[in-house]
C-alpha cells in the first residue's frame, strides 16, 4: 500500500517535464516521419505509455531496495550485454539489439541505469570512501565494474553509448570525491590511451572524428550529417518555417532525422523560439535533478540522483553539440525526444528514480 506522504510530496516538476519533453518529441516524430506513412510515432506514443507506467512503479517503490538489488541488476545487464553479443541481431554493422521475438531492444541502454545503481551502491558506503577522498585502490571495483559494459558496449559497435558510460562513471566519482593526486595520475595515464584508442576505431569512426574539423572536405559522405543539420537549424530562423514545413527534415535531406537529429528538425520548424523552450526544459530538469541529489536525505538518494541527472546531462550536451557541428557526430540520442523505445524506457526509468529520491528526502 502507497503511503499517503508520498503522495503530497509527489514530484509534480518532474512529471510535467517528463511528459512535457515526450510529448514535445512525438509531435516532433510525427512531423519528421510524415511523409515515410510508418506510423513511427505511434509506436513511439506507445513507449511512451509503457515508460510512462515504468516511471510511477519506480517512483513509488522504496530506492532501497535499488542497492539490495544492485548486483543481481548489474549481473543481468552484463548477461544481456554478452547476449547481444553472442544473439543480437545486426543492423547497418551495429549488433545493438536483442530480438526476443516479440519486441527487439538494446540492453546497452539498461546498463546506464545499472551502472548508476552499482556505483551508488558502493560510493554511498562511507566505510569504502574514506574521508581524504578516494585514491587509486579505491576506485578499483568501481573501475573493474564500468570497464566490463564499456567494452561490451564499445565491441557492438557503440562507441556513443560507450562514452556515456565513461563519462557517468567520471562524473561519479567527482561527485563522490577522489583525492587530486588520483585525479592528476588517472588523467595522466589516460593521455596514452588515446592513440591506442584510436588504433581499435573502426573506419568510419575515424572518418566521422575527421570530418568534424571541416566537414566541407567530404560533404556527400562523413561530413554530411554535420552540413545538413546546420542548415536545417540555420534555415529555421526565429520562429521556424512552420510544422510539418521544414524543407530538411520533410524532403529527407536530413538523415537520422527521427534519432539522433531530431533537434534539428525542431529547430527548423519550430525556430530559435522552440529550440529555446525545449533547452530551457532541459536546463530547468538539470538544475532540478542537481537539487534533489543535494537535498536528498542520505548519500545513497543523493548519488542515484546525481547519477541520473549525470546521464542526462551528457546526453543532452553531446547531442545538441552534434547536431550543431561543436562535437563529432557519435550517435547519441535526445532525452525523452528521439526515436527510440528502449532509450525512452530507460530516461523514464531515470526519471522515476529522481522522482522517488525527491519524494523520500520528507520522510524519515
Amino acid at each position: 500500500m502507497i503511503d499517503r506522504r508520498l503522495l503530497v510530496h509527489f514530484d509534480w516538476i518532474i512529471f510535467f517535464l517528463t511528459i512535457s519533453l515526450s510529448v514535445i518529441g512525438i509531435i516532433n516524430i510525427y512531423s519528421s516521419t510524415l511523409i515515410d506513412s510508418n506510423n513511427l510515432y505511434q509506436k513511439q506514443l506507445i513507449w511512451f505509455l509503457i515508460g510512462l507506467s515504468f516511471m510511477l512503479l519506480i517512483t513509488f517503490i522504496n530506492y532501497i531496495h535499488l542497492e539490495r538489488l544492485a548486483y543481481p541488476i548489474y549481473g543481468l545487464s552484463i548477461a544481456l550485454l554478452i547476449a547481444t553479443f553472442l544473439f543480437g541481431r545486426t543492423t547497418a554493422g551495429a549488433t545493438r539489439w536483442l530480438n526476443l521475438g516479440f519486441v527487439s531492444f538494446q540492453p546497452s541502454e539498461f546498463a546506464k541505469i545499472a551502472i548508476i545503481i552499482i556505483l551508488a551502491k558502493i560510493f554511498s558506503n562511507t566505510a569504502k570512501v574514506p574521508v581524504k577522498g578516494m585514491s587509486a585502490k579505491d576506485l578499483m571495483l568501481p573501475s573493474l565494474l564500468v570497464f566490463i559494459p564499456f567494452i561490451l558496449i564499445a565491441k557492438q559497435p557503440d562507441m556513443g553509448t560507450a562514452i556515456l558510460t565513461f563519462f557517468i562513471f567520471a562524473s561519479m566519482v567527482i561527485f563522490a570525491k577522489v583525492r587530486v593526486k588520483t585525479l592528476l595520475g588517472i588523467i595522466a595515464a589516460s593521455l596514452p590511451m588515446i592513440p591506442i584508442g584510436w588504433h581499435f576505431l573502426k573506419g568510419y569512426q575515424k572518418a566521422r572524428l575527421m570530418s568534424f574539423r571541416d566537414p566541407t572536405l567530404d560533404p556527400l559522405g562523413t561530413g554530411y550529417h554535420i552540413l545538413q543539420s546546420k542548415i536545417a537549424i540555420g534555415s529555421g530562423g526565429i520562429l521556424g518555417n512552420g510544422f510539418t514545413h521544414g524543407t530538411q527534415g520533410q524532403l529527407r535531406f536530413l538523415p537520422e532525422h527521427h534519432t539522433d537529429f531530431i533537434f534539428s528538425v525542431l529547430a527548423e520548424e519550430w525556430g530559435f523560439a522552440g529550440s529555446f523552450i525545449v533547452l530551457a526544459l532541459y536546463f530547468i530538469l538539470i538544475l532540478w535533478g542537481l537539487n534533489i541529489a543535494q537535498n536528498a536525505k542520505d548519500r545513497l538518494g543523493a548519488f542515484l540522483a546525481f547519477g541520473v541527472s549525470s546521464m542526462l546531462l551528457w546526453h543532452i550536451a553531446i547531442n545538441i553539440g552534434m547536431v550543431t557541428g561543436m562535437l563529432p557526430v557519435v550517435g547519441v540520442p535526445l532525452p525523452f525526444m528521439s526515436y527510440g523505445g528502449s532509450f525512452l524506457l530507460t530516461t523514464m526509468i531515470g526519471a522515476g528514480i529522481l522522482a522517488n529520491v525527491s519524494m523520500r528526502r520528507f520522510i524519515f
